[in-house]
């Protein structure tokens, strides 16, 4: 197992993996993260294949996606597999599946189907749009999730034009969505000694996610548009030019705003009917907004964030990638996690975005070989010898 899991909190759960590509391992991340057992069920290579589902195997997304887990091949559709995966299923807490929904009732691995062998089994799925309905067997993908969940809409310039967010969005939301509906029902199994069927989709999940602007309309019938790179309803509170770049502003509520008016020397601001409140502000944010920009550019980036931290105005530079790394703050918060590979050496991943004061997050294993568990793990469940040797003869395992 992942060294040094015994004392997480999570390091009594069995968690079986079969998800691909994103939106799963992203759920399953986060248990395997906190201590969980996780075996990752996965396909015998093809020899021919040196690739996998979401990019190569030794590439910086599966690396990171899969840590701290153990791997293990078992062929689901060959009858011998599915009986050693059923087998599995009786000692497991967690499954974990984002199939589209036909497959796994094609394969007899349905929440069902499981639970009848193990009814307190937490059976969780992630699917494009849903396990039923209209769309249920369709395929999804982040993008589509995003357009038609709504958030394209509202992302980008104003006049410009549909712009996708620059992160999979409703992929990583609904493996978020899903690993928090998992650890609620292992919560629940405490009290009621059952497990339950945990089901989101990138669809629901991205809905869920539109927060606030979804609200607009369900309560005020205000469709939201794109409103760039400034606040869609909070003002001043956005994007600035500077004399070398740009600056973060936020100004959110009266005392902020008041901090701000005179760090800027604006203090007319503060009685200007067209800026006293935030409503006026919302309705001639235009010409707010020009007039903020007028002045930030007058002095650098970081002359701005040194003179509005001190006068406890939220305020921040635009990092790249790299800058963000760089950045001392985030170098404290070690979000540039280190781990050691047998293939790839010394390298680092993503932390986590969370901590526990008791238990601190660190990655306890690389992404592991194929198979490289199958052995032991088998072995594990009460497999001899011969029935390895026999399972690998038919490609099994």
């Amino acid at each position: 197992m992942p060294q040094a899991n015994t004392q997480l909190p999570l390091s009594r759960f069995k968690v079986l993996d079969l998800t691909r590509v994103r939106s799963g391992p992203t759920a399953v991340r986060q248990l395997a993260d906190w201590g969980a057992n996780v075996i990752k069920i996965e396909m015998p290579p093809d020899p021919n294949d040196k690739n996998t589902l979401g990019g190569p195997r030794h590439g910086h997304d599966f690396q990171n996606l899969h840590r701290n887990k153990r791997s293990m091949t078992l062929n689901l559709k060959a009858p011998e597999g599915l009986d050693v995966f059923l087998n599995m299923v009786k000692a497991a807490d967690v499954v974990v599946e984002n199939f589209r929904p036909a497959v796994k009732h094609r394969l007899g691995i349905d929440y069902e189907s499981l639970k009848a062998i193990n009814p307190r089994l937490v059976y969780g799925s992630i699917s494009g749009f849903g396990q039923d309905g209209p769309y249920g067997n369709l395929p999804g993908y982040d993008q589509v999730a995003q357009g038609m969940g709504g958030l394209m809409s509202i992302t980008g310039m104003p006049g410009q034009g549909p712009v996708r967010a620059g992160i999979p969005l409703a992929d990583l939301t609904a493996g978020l969505y899903c690993a928090i509906g998992i650890l609620v029902a292992l919560l629940g199994r405490e009290e009621s000694g059952e497990g339950q069927w945990v089901d989101t989709s990138l669809l629901q999940a991205q809905v869920a996610m539109l927060d606030f602007q979804a609200v607009r309309w369900l309560m005020n019938d205000h469709v939201p548009q794109q409103a760039g790179n400034y606040h869609p309803t909070g003002v001043p509170t956005g994007l600035y030019p500077t004399k070398d770049g740009h600056i973060n502003l936020a100004t959110g509520g009266q005392p902020i705003y008041i901090r701000f008016c005179q760090s800027l020397g604006r203090e007319d601001w503060l009685t200007d009917p067209k800026f006293e409140t935030g409503a006026a502000r919302y309705e001639n944010r235009d010409e707010m907004n020009a007039q903020i920009a007028e002045i930030t550019c007058t002095k650098t980036t970081l002359e701005w964030v040194e003179l509005l931290n001190e006068a406890g105005v939220p305020c921040g530079p635009v990092n790249a990638i790299n800058e963000t790394f760089d950045d001392p703050q985030v170098q404290h918060l070690g979000m540039a996690a280190p781990v050691d590979h047998p293939t790839l050496g010394s390298i680092e991943i993503l932390g986590q975005g969370v901590n526990l004061s008791n238990t601190p997050f660190h990655v306890r294993s690389a992404t592991p070989e194929i198979g490289q568990h199958t052995t032991e793990i088998l072995v594990e469940y009460g497999i001899s010898s011969d029935q390895l040797s026999n399972l690998k003869e038919k490609g099994v395992i």
